[in-house]
């Protein structure tokens, strides 16, 4: 009975040690080269019965000014940190500690590893998953596929992800057609696409879509993939 009892208990490490670590390697390697079918938010707002629009679509097939808007939105150190803007968390804690609004610190890098492998929560348990999976992408992944899988898998209202999803849905062309003002648009409605509308813009995520405009210009060619 010892034995057996050994033996479960070496099986049961070596199965959580596969769930845990190996898991997760594996898939991210696979998602190098494989495109991300479903993500764990797109399954969950699938039974809450909001529809599922998602088309994947390669890098090369989204207009650039989609990228540009983006970096200038979301992310204007992509290229140049490697997964995490120390700067930008510094700024966010120094500003709650100071009673302002909690604000996002998290870079394009930690978006896609949320998006990807985890749920949609505010809890530290998924923060520290998150981080991990950050590091691991930044790892396993060029910056040019962690901008492709992110574009990919974000969401951009209800039951729509992805930008090719998002451009037909809300302005009826492909990403590769998207016009710098629709770009900005889907942009401007990252930070809450729940409740903002890239095709019904309010007069604030206008006027955000047009800073998110003026900036993206001044995106240059190193703060883009494959940043070099």
């Amino acid at each position: 009975m010892r034995g057996f009892l050994k033996r479960l208990r070496r099986h049961l490490v070596l199965t959580a040690f596969g769930i845990l670590v190996l898991l997760p390697i594996a898939t991210t390697l696979i998602y190098r080269v494989v495109p991300v079918p479903v993500t764990p938010l797109m399954v969950i707002r699938l039974f809450e019965g909001e529809g599922l629009d998602h088309d994947w679509v390669a890098y090369d097939r989204i207009a650039p000014v989609m990228v540009r808007s983006v970096i200038a939105a979301e992310d204007a150190k992509f290229c140049s940190h490697q997964g995490f803007d120390w700067d930008a968390i510094g700024d966010a804690l120094e500003s709650a500690e100071d009673g302002g609004r909690l604000r996002g610190g998290s870079t394009i890098s930690q978006q896609t590893a949320k998006n990807v492998f985890l749920w949609p929560d505010r809890s530290w348990l998924r923060k520290g998953l998150e981080a991990g999976f950050t590091v691991l992408i930044e790892a396993a992944w060029p910056k040019r596929r962690i901008l492709e899988i992110y574009l990919n898998s974000v969401e951009f209202g209800p039951g729509v992800y992805g930008v090719e999803a998002a451009a037909r849905h809300h302005f009826g062309v492909a990403a590769a057609d998207l016009s710098p003002r629709q770009a900005a648009l889907l942009a401007a409605v990252l930070p809450n696409p729940r409740e903002r509308s890239a095709a019904k813009p309010s007069a604030y995520v206008s006027g955000y879509a047009g800073r998110i405009q003026a900036r993206a210009r001044s995106v240059t060619r190193a703060m883009m993939p494959p940043c070099e």
